[in-house]
């Protein structure tokens, strides 16, 4: 009886290790391993997307080009990471452990196609473009065709015709400087429906100033005025400003991005991390036989 028990215990001791395939050492170095891992993406996730949200607020396109290639660098080194910890799991881990890192590759999944729009649109930065040339350019052409009509007021003062004149000039003035002051929320619109709506503004007040120069040009007075011809071409470059502006603002790429990056991407962000939390704690609360550890809870 005696050597049967202990044949029996020997079986039982060979059924052990075979099943643990590894020493207690063994299998705390493995567990290191794979928390590490964990750990690495955890961070390589974080740099992700903190280079994500410095794309979408770069006001150059050279630094959203250089932070949007580094969101995509440390997305690639978490699907490396995530495939290494795959192949650890697939020989050494829990069903648990596997179901987790499952729901975290999901999560990534759409976490990648997120970045992949987001960090396209990132980069064209059109709204800054337009707020550029809005502000700029626009602005100069505005300005230069308002001192020429001062200047053709001023100068037709004790002229018949002066009523008329400044009647004139200041209702090309004013239509003019209300469609300036209508692109500012054009660029910043995200609805189409009210951009159409500030865009058929515009239009009737180009409308207006078009008409206003048009019967200055009918006064005798005027009949090759050099202010009137600047005041003129100063429109036609304002207009053809616009008209650069308005499909700059229409693609809306700066808020369209930041958009994607307070919500959907904030939201697939959360899942992932939280995944790899509990992923995390798993792995450390995972029991291996003959070693006695303190417990550990890792901050969410």
């Amino acid at each position: 009886m005696a050597v049967g028990a202990v044949i029996t215990l020997a079986i039982i001791l060979v059924v052990l290790h075979f099943q643990n395939g590894h020493s207690p050492a063994e299998q705390l170095a493995l567990k290191a391993s794979r928390v590490d891992l964990v750990e690495r993406m955890r961070l390589d996730l974080a740099s992700a997307s903190e280079a994500e949200k410095s794309a979408v607020l770069a006001v150059t396109d050279d630094d959203s080009q250089r932070f949007a290639d580094q969101a995509r660098v440390a997305a690639v080194q978490v699907e490396q990471e995530r495939k290494q910890l795959e192949d650890l799991l697939a020989t050494g881990g829990t069903s648990k452990e596997k179901d987790l890192l499952a729901q975290f590759s999901k999560a990534f999944t759409e976490f990648q196609t997120v970045d992949k729009d987001l960090l396209v649109l990132a980069v064209k930065n059109t709204n800054l473009k337009a707020y550029s040339l809005a502000f700029g350019p626009a602005a100069d052409a505005l300005n230069d065709m308002n001192t020429a009509l001062s200047r053709l007021v001023t100068k037709s003062a004790a002229a018949p015709e002066a009523r008329s004149v400044a009647l004139l000039a200041f209702g090309a003035q004013t239509a003019a400087l209300r469609i300036q002051a209508l692109l500012a929320p054009h660029i910043a619109e995200e609805s189409d429906a009210k951009m159409d709506q500030l865009e058929a503004r515009m239009t009737k007040d180009d409308q207006e100033v078009h008409k206003d120069l048009d019967n200055l040009a009918t006064l005798a007075i005027f009949n090759g005025d050099t202010d009137l011809a600047i005041a003129t071409s100063a429109y036609t470059r304002f207009s053809d400003v616009r008209a650069k502006i308005i499909p700059l603002s229409r693609e809306n790429t700066n808020v369209r991005s930041l958009a994607i990056s307070l919500n959907q991407k904030r939201k697939v962000m959360l899942v992932c991390q939280d995944a790899l939390a509990t992923l995390q704690q798993a792995i450390l609360d995972e029991p291996i036989p003959g070693v006695d550890y303190g417990h550990s809870t890792l901050p969410r």
